[in-house]
């Protein structure tokens, strides 16, 4: 059995003492601080048609520090200042790959609140970790053991809206190991009256999270336009808000988790659609409900997963035909408005909507997976046709 060497990061809840507190709180404000500093200089050094990189940027901050009206940097540890300056230039370096937009200046009031430490900047004895300038342990509930013998590289500590804290242990984790080669492939169709639909027949009923609790929610965000701007009472109704949003998160989470591990140990090949959930957003009636289904979140889970256990997941290019396209006989329906759940083709075959569109998923999987294709398959490729298209084509009257 291979191991596939995952460094992995294990997040526990942690409860500090109010001087760790102060600490903490204290370092999110220098980090963010740096950030916004790096990145303005940076800035103007790019209408100059100049560039910084993370050695000069690492300059400029042991300078900054020198400085009288800077000088309380020196108070946290450097490692999470340094730490920052790092993942600036990570963030430069996805800019001008192309892969993200430019970067943005950190809020205090709505970035995320974290500093990252490294090896030299804590340390972890016997399951009790204690960061630089700290002198007691953090007061960490183990909800899962490390792995045995593992120490962690790097501890990110973080505070979400609603209060709470966080600590991620990154560590490498040998217990994550490739599972045994199986022949089993399965189509996925995601949907809003049922979240997932397989292409054995089986359905995902869609919790709907955000419906549960959304009595609750509009009855505390009322509260909150009420309170004054930069009122101590506002703050404690945005406190109660980011409570009820980070209760419907956790669910949705972890029902997620559970979906995905079990599609990745019970198959070899995955089958999804290739959705751009960020235009389908822009549909003001379907937006809240396409939000609360979270497919993007299940498709970066179970890509991850899948790359952890040696599983594949395919996914097909999102103007295949899948809900027009029979199963049995491949001929392809004029129109099929949403409201058409049943439908009958021409060969007598009547087809549950959901379930016919997994099955024409799996099948363009497999031949997209036969011929060699990408995982979004080409429009307009050599032959004509892309490994859907052709798939389609040989199962057509």
């Amino acid at each position: 059995m291979t191991t596939s060497h995952v460094r992995r990061a294990f997040k526990y809840r942690f409860y500090p003492t109010d001087a760790q507190a102060v600490e903490l709180s204290r370092t999110f404000g220098c980090v963010r601080k740096v950030y916004n500093m790096a990145l303005a200089a940076r800035t103007e050094a790019w209408a100059r048609q100049e560039r910084i990189n993370y050695n000069q940027s690492s300059v400029m901050l042991t300078a900054w520090k020198k400085t009288e009206e800077l000088a309380y940097l020196n108070e946290v540890s450097s490692v999470p200042l340094q730490q920052a300056l790092r993942h600036l230039q990570v963030a430069f370096t996805n800019f001008f790959g192309k892969r993200a937009k430019y970067p943005r200046f950190k809020s205090r009031k709505k970035s995320r609140k974290s500093a990252e430490y490294t090896t030299s900047a804590f340390r972890f004895r016997d399951n009790r970790l204690t960061l630089a300038k700290m002198r007691e342990s953090l007061d960490i509930r183990w909800s899962r053991p490390l792995p045995e013998g593992m120490s962690p590289s790097t501890v990110t500590v973080s505070q979400d809206a609603a209060g709470r804290w966080f600590v991620s242990l990154l560590c490498e984790d040998p217990g994550i190991k490739y599972l045994p080669t199986t022949d089993a492939a399965i189509g996925i169709d995601a949907g809003l009256d049922h979240l997932l639909t397989f292409s054995t027949g089986e359905k995902i009923a869609n919790p709907r999270h955000e419906r549960r609790d959304r009595v609750a929610l509009a009855k505390v965000q009322r509260r909150l336009a009420k309170k004054t701007i930069g009122s101590a009472n506002r703050a404690k109704a945005r406190h109660k808000v980011a409570k009820i949003h980070a209760r419907i998160a956790d669910r949705r989470r972890d029902a997620l988790h559970k979906i995905t591990t079990r599609l990745v140990r019970d198959n070899q090949t995955l089958v999804i659609e290739d959705l751009t959930v960020r235009n389908m957003v822009k549909n003001r009636r379907l937006a809240r409900a396409i939000s609360d289904a979270a497919w993007s979140q299940f498709r970066s889970m179970l890509e991850y997963k899948a790359a952890w256990y040696g599983r594949e997941v395919i996914a097909i290019d999102r103007w295949f035909p899948s809900s027009k396209l029979c199963s049995s006989c491949g001929a392809l329906a004029d129109e099929m408005p949403l409201s058409v759940r049943t439908w009958t083709c021409e060969c007598g075959t009547i087809h549950d909507r959901d379930v016919n569109a997994a099955k024409n998923l799996l099948a363009a999987g497999r031949a997209v997976a036969a011929c060699g294709a990408g995982v979004r398959p080409q429009r307009s490729s050599p032959g004509g046709q892309s490994a859907t298209k052709q798939e389609t084509s040989r199962r057509e009257p």
